[in-house]
């Protein structure tokens, strides 16, 4: 693998035109700050144009030497920690652009003073100071990016102050800060700090800590704690107990070093750096409570590094940097925070981490010499050492972009992976660099040459970078010549860089294969981290950058297409981010010699997947025998199935039949089989598809299907239609249809809907006509399922169209391919049809017998156990108390349902012939004393009204109700029952019957 590429990330540099050495210096939006090392304590403004070219715009006098200064783009405003008469002061500069026109006005408050409106006025054409007074001396402050809060780091605490839009008026709005919270941490001097989105990370020579402010809700009570401590448990990172006292050693020349240690997520707090906080802003209604989330602790010691014993082992240079999300909104106030990375370093090395749901190293990075200071970018990191600016790869958008899309790494989308070695771009010659800063695509530097390095600066030398003969270089004086310059060095563009990169790959194409591979994959993170960029929207090179992100997505198919390396897989998912078609990729990999190439798997892998999804690409004749040609010599077992692809509809049948017999020869199967007879049925040899549909028995046909659903139907644009192999299959064959359709649901191969729509179509019925072979798959579907779910919905879906049929006297349009009795046979759900039914059916019109079918199958349906006849109900209203149908579907719902006197009655009303038929089937076991509770008192009194007129009630009555009663009841019980105007003769024989069975017990 390459370490170093030497590209050229560096474009022109330019010589800030300071009339003072500086000290210290920052950027703004779109200016540099740079505060003077001198007496004179002021602050240079410059803005900085195209290509690096800087403008003053003025300066303005600070209380003293500045020691450390930040600027926050939200607000626009700047933060110094000066020092005058050792005593240092924190100090916000608002509203220093008036400066620029010409307005010399200062105005110096205190934070939080109330401004009247009269006083106010006046800032709106003058700079305004913000003094901001510590209990403690400032060492360190950080700007969140975000939201322009300040995070003032002191001896053992941290102060953050919130920036404040205070509204004087309806025409002035001015900035302001509240001290809204302080973070004591014990026995911790910060360093550094860095502050973004809640999110803190404090440095000190050897530690590092990351913290996250959360917001928490307040109590039900409505108060909160003013004060909130949180410890670690009270176990040291080394196990020994915290109690244990060092060592008192006599001898000063021993040192106690503390062992490195690195506790991620969770286990940060064993760290045993308690951290309390303190609120110190006034309560109001929307006011923030937080506590503290340890997120990352880091303890170096003074260790042996590859380069010796490094004394002045100290950290340097924490960042946190936001990545948003891509193109979220195009105004900078609304875009979304996707990810957050740290980093930190040491002299020889530094660390990337990812600080998001999960806390990771994801890269470190090795110097080749001791370094001064580091700035991390979302595409680079840059360096410098007492030589040199190093530019290396950073590894934030991959990660970005895996948080950002949940689908990153499938079939559809692949990013380079966040593990991808770091490499180094450039390696660039300075004298003398001392301090970096970074912003858009400007590098601002800061060197220092030392006297014996001037002597040799004055010989000539090779110039690394060119040199404008337009940039000015101001001196105070001949004695400032001792050589301090402050460059802004332009980085190229990305578009320019990508390019680069991509002709540079090429020289590894055919001898090192991971190294193309590694260096395309830096080009493609190049690019997506541009895009990720939070200016893209509004950027010039918008439509380029999208175009070279295609374009290397492409490259890097054609890698994982031609190479062969274990991650040969990736060659789809880029091919697709690309955008190229099959065609396009064909052409670009496919020779068009007709000889046989060697194909690697990613080609294979590529092909083979994008042939079997459901695309509105036809490939032309030509380029279809090309893939047949391909796959015969590398796949063949994949031939019968690459031919079902809807991306083959013009390939020639009678080539595919020739490479199919030849394939058959070594490796026969019923699919290949099948898609042989499909190709038949496309060239019109009848002859030729009945001998290939002889070749197996109609079930290992049916289950041939399951191997390749295409041959019956194929998706276009999302709806499942069928092929010519189906519509032969309807006229032909109907029932291996089914029984195919009902294999492919079983297998998952094919949804309910999908059956639906694709029955419809092929019988060419509108959308609410339910085809008679559409019922044909749902009671075949009903004979094999065993999911409950869809056997409900099946059941509601045929006992539907059985009383739409029944209550509209249609008739089915085909010939349906099962008889009532074949379902009970051979299905569960449908249960023998008691004899009460046929007993009132008997009696039924001569209509009936036209949709005897259809009665006989929902009946047998009701007299099942399967269908929920509760939910039935609203579906069977149709079919009314009219005729002898309706009244069984009645009876038959009221005996489900357990309604057996309703069901009764409407037999005593409607069809007493039936009456015994049914108590003798249903009036069983708890409901038997429905014969003498509600049938025999019923039978009497009607048959007392009707006199001898009703022949069927007193047959009824003597033939079983009364000697059902009389063997079941006593003696006494059953005279109770008889009516008192009855005739003797009538009732004696059963009360002999039932007095003799009594004498006999």
């Amino acid at each position: 693998m390459v370490q170093l590429y030497n590209l050229h990330p560096f474009g022109s540099q330019r010589v800030v035109p300071c009339k003072q050495e500086p000290a210290h210096f920052c950027c703004g939006q779109d200016v540099l700050f740079v505060a003077s090392a001198a007496a004179s304590c002021r602050v240079e403004v410059f803005a900085v144009r195209e290509q690096g070219r800087c403008e003053a715009l003025g300066s303005f006098a600070t209380l003293g030497p500045v020691l450390r200064m930040a600027h926050s783009s939200a607000g626009d405003y700047l933060v110094t920690i000066e020092e005058k008469s050792r005593t240092t002061f924190l100090r916000a500069y608002m509203n220093w652009r008036c400066m620029s026109a010409g307005s010399s006005r200062v105005c110096v408050r205190m934070v939080g003073h109330k401004m009247e409106e009269s006083y106010s006025e006046t800032l709106k054409d003058q700079m305004s100071v913000v003094e901001m007074p510590l209990s403690d001396p400032p060492l360190c402050i950080s700007c969140c990016s975000v939201n322009g809060d300040l995070l003032v780091g002191c001896k053992n605490k941290l102060v953050m102050f919130c920036l404040k839009h205070r509204v004087i008026n309806q025409n002035l709005t001015v900035l302001d800060f509240e001290r809204s919270l302080i973070l004591h941490i014990d026995n911790l001097i910060p360093a550094e700090v860095a502050f973004c989105a809640r999110h803190i990370a404090i440095t000190t020579e050897l530690d590092v800590l990351i913290l996250k402010l959360e917001l928490v809700q307040q109590s039900t009570d409505g108060t909160q704690q003013r004060a909130q401590r949180v410890s670690a448990p009270e176990k040291s990172v080394d196990g020994g107990s915290p109690s244990t006292h060092p060592l008192e050693l006599e001898l000063d020349e021993f040192i106690i070093c503390q062992k490195p240690v690195e506790l991620l997520g969770e286990e940060s707090k064993l760290c045993e750096i308690p951290v309390t906080l303190e609120s110190t802003e006034l309560p109001t209604e929307d006011t923030k409570h937080f506590q503290v989330q340890y997120l990352l602790f880091r303890r170096f010691a003074p260790d042996q590094s590859p380069f010796g014993f490094c004394e002045e082992a100290k950290l340097h240079s924490v960042q946190l940097l936001p990545v948003y999300q891509t193109a979220y909104e195009e105004t900078e106030d609304k875009r979304k925070l996707l990810s957050l990375f740290c980093f930190f370093s040491l002299p020889h090395v530094g660390y990337l981490y990812s600080i998001g749901k999960l806390v990771e190293l994801i890269s470190t990075y090795q110097y080749s010499e001791k370094s001064e200071q580091a700035v991390l970018t979302s595409q680079f990191l840059h360096v410098i050492t007492s030589q040199n600016l190093q530019c290396f790869t950073v590894r934030c958008s991959a990660a970005a972009a895996r948080g950002e899309d949940p689908y990153m790494d499938t079939t559809v989308k692949a990013c380079p992976p966040v593990t991808l070695d770091v490499c180094t771009l450039r390696m660039q010659l300075f004298i003398g660099p001392r301090a970096i800063c970074h912003f858009k695509n400007h590098i601002i530097l800061l060197t220092k040459a030392d006297t014996e390095d001037i002597t040799e600066r004055r010989k000539p030398t090779r110039r690394m970078l060119s040199r404008k003969a337009d940039s000015i270089k101001s001196r105070a004086n001949s004695e400032s010549e001792p050589g301090w310059n402050l460059y802004i060095i332009n980085t190229v563009s990305t578009i320019q860089l990508y390019r680069e990169m991509v002709d540079y790959s090429r020289t590894y194409e055919n001898v090192k294969t991971e190294s193309c591979i590694h260096l395309l994959s830096e080009a493609h993170l190049l690019v997506r981290a541009a895009i990720m960029d939070p200016y893209f929207l509004k950027s010039d090179e918008k439509e380029d950058l999208l175009r070279a992100f295609r374009e290397s997505c492409a490259f890097l198919g054609d890698c994982y297409s031609r190479f062969d390396t274990k991650d040969y897989h990736l060659a789809l998912p880029y091919y697709r981010m690309s955008g190229l078609s099959m065609t396009e990729v064909l052409k670009r990999l496919v020779s068009e010699v007709d000889e046989i190439q060697t194909y690697e798997r990613g080609f294979i892998f590529y092909l083979t997947h994008s042939l079997n999804e459901d695309s509105n690409e036809e490939l032309s004749k030509e380029s279809g025998n090309k893939v047949l040609q391909i796959f015969y010599h590398t796949d063949p077992a994949q031939l019968p199935h690459i031919l079902c692809s809807p991306s083959m509809r013009n390939v020639c049948p009678l080539t595919a039949v020739e490479y199919l017999q030849k394939v058959e020869k070594m490796m026969p199967s019923v699919v290949l089989t099948l898609t042989k007879a499909f190709l038949a049925l496309k060239m019109g040899d009848l002859t030729m598809y009945e001998h290939e549909m002889d070749s197996y028995k109609e079930t290992a046909l049916a289950c041939g299907f399951i191997g390749q659903p295409r041959l019956l139907q194929q998706r276009r644009e999302g709806i499942v239609a069928p092929t010519e192999f189906a519509v032969h299959l309807k006229e032909m064959q109907p029932g291996l249809l089914v029984a195919a359709t009902v294999a492919l649901h079983e297998n998952s191969k094919i949804e309910l809907e999908e059956a639906d729509a694709f029955f419809k179509m092929l019988c060419n019925s509108s959308e609410n006509t339910v085809p008679q072979l559409l019922m044909d798959f749902w009671e075949a579907l009903l004979v094999v399922s065993s999911k409950e779910g869809i056997l409900q919905e099946l059941l509601m879906r045929v006992t539907s169209q059985y009383v739409w049929r029944i209550s509209r006297n249609q008739l089915p349009d085909t010939k349906p391919l099962k008889t009532t009795e074949d379902l009970i046979n051979s299905c569960s759900h449908f249960g023998l049809i008691v004899p009460w039914v046929s007993s009132i059916m008997s009696l039924g019109c001569s209509r009936d017998k036209d949709y005897h079918e259809d009665i006989s199958r929902l009946q047998s349906l009701l007299c099942s156990q399967s269908i929920n006849i509760a939910s039935a109900l609203p579906v069977l209203e149709p079919l009314t108390e009219a005729d002898h149908v309706g009244l069984t579907i009645r009876v038959l719902c009221n005996t489900r349902l357990g309604k057996y006197e309703e069901a009764l009655d409407q037999l005593l009303r409607r069809c007493p012939d039936a009456l015994v038929f049914y108590a003798q089937h249903e009036l069983k076991g708890g409901n038997q004393a429905l014969w003498w509770n509600k049938l025999l008192p019923e039978l009497c009194k009607r048959t007392r009204l009707t006199g001898n007129d009703c022949p069927v009630l007193i047959s009824s009555l003597k033939a079983e109700t009364l000697s059902i009663v009389a063997m079941e009841l006593e003696l006494r019980d059953f005279l109770s029952l008889l009516p008192e105007d009855g005739t003797a003769a009538f009732f004696l024989p059963h009360l002999l019957h039932c007095s003799q069975r009594k004498l006999l017990t």
